[in-house]
């Protein structure tokens, strides 16, 4: 079942994740069906499953393989890296120092990939140096993986989320690069010298607000809790998250009615929204598409109603937007997804 609070995962992303584990000659169908994934969904390119199902999944071939990251480094990262690398750089004063402690870890721990940063008097950058070359596929999903791993803690131990301002990738453009733009940024590239994500260099004196308690908790939910993006319960982003799952999506308050209902003014709402990297028309249109592909997927209701449902004002919206949240109409996704159109 598609989570729209937790979000959802392209099955591209299931099927690289598989990668190792078929080289291993070990079955996938099994560690689809106990993260509650239906083995069929592989056929599917429109096919999403849950972030949690996804945790699950990257869990269970962690401890298969004894190795956090999917097999994808010629050296393994044995199970227990990623709490190491998250307890050294949680006694740390600022952002800055953690990715210095960390990125020294990881280049400890990887042989194929060195990770690097600088920052200039308004942008920082991320970067992934390749060491040693590899077949695209398994660049691709180290590269996807690594920075979802790192930004993700990063964004945990300062408490909020890190905004990427641009994204560019060492590799080709992929078929599923629409959900780069969900996942990492808005402005992304490929066929790029290196892998760097760049974001505001003022981001770095943030300081480091977890505490030893705080990252029991985040490890016992990781990944699960930063597959998609990194969503801190607290946050303002994730309580209007809330409040918008509790009402219809044709009945969704505007900006200005939010601010009103969180008792903050409009300035303040954009600006707090700004500095978690979120946007209400970014948080009203991942709920859209999560719920437009539970109803396409799960109902007999027709796309015309579907549409209706959701809050959109003429049908050829809806298939505007929803080709851009998945590439496809509507009507493709439901048949390519095995559910029968209503009569």
């Amino acid at each position: 079942m598609i989570s729209i609070e937790k979000g959802s995962v392209a099955i591209a992303f299931v099927r690289e994740a598989l990668s190792g584990v078929v080289e291993r000659g070990l079955a996938p169908d099994d560690f689809l069906r106990r993260a509650g994934i239906d083995p069929s969904l592989l056929a599917r390119d429109e096919a999403r499953v849950s972030a949690d199902a996804f945790g699950t999944l990257w869990l269970d071939i962690a401890a298969a393989l004894d190795d956090e990251f999917f097999g994808l480094d010629t050296r393994r990262l044995k199970v227990g890296s990623f709490a190491t690398l998250c307890h050294l750089t949680l006694h740390t004063r600022s952002l800055r120092e953690a990715l210095l402690r960390g990125t020294r870890f990881l280049n400890l721990l990887l042989d194929d990939t060195r990770v690097e940063f600088d920052a200039g008097d308004d942008v920082a950058s991320l970067r992934f140096m390749v060491l040693r070359v590899t077949d695209e596929q398994r660049r691709r999903f180290a590269h996807e993986t690594l920075f979802v791993m790192l930004h993700g803690l990063l964004c945990w131990l300062i408490g909020r989320r890190i905004a990427i301002r641009t994204a560019r990738f060492a590799y080709p453009q992929p078929p599923w690069w629409r959900e780069y733009i969900a996942v990492y940024a808005g402005d992304v590239g490929f066929d790029a010298a290196q892998t760097v994500f760049t974001f505001n260099a003022l981001d770095l004196e943030a300081p480091v607000v977890q505490s030893e308690r705080s990252a029991r908790e985040f490890l016992q939910r990781a990944p699960r809790n930063f597959i998609v993006k990194y969503q801190n319960p607290k946050s303002l982003a994730a309580r209007i998250r809330r409040r918008l799952r509790g009402t219809p999506p044709d009945a969704w308050p505007g900006f200005d009615e939010l601010a009103v209902d969180f008792r903050i003014s409009a300035s303040t709402l954009r600006r707090r929204l700004d500095d978690e990297g979120q946007s209400i028309r970014a948080i009203k249109d991942a709920l859209r598409r999560d719920l437009a592909i539970r109803h396409l997927t799960r109902s007999r209701q027709t796309v015309l109603e579907i549409a209706q449902l959701l809050g959109f004002a003429e049908a050829s919206a809806f298939h505007r937007a929803f080709r851009q949240w998945t590439g496809v109409s509507p009507g493709d996704y439901r048949r390519r997804s095995g559910a029968s159109d209503p009569a």
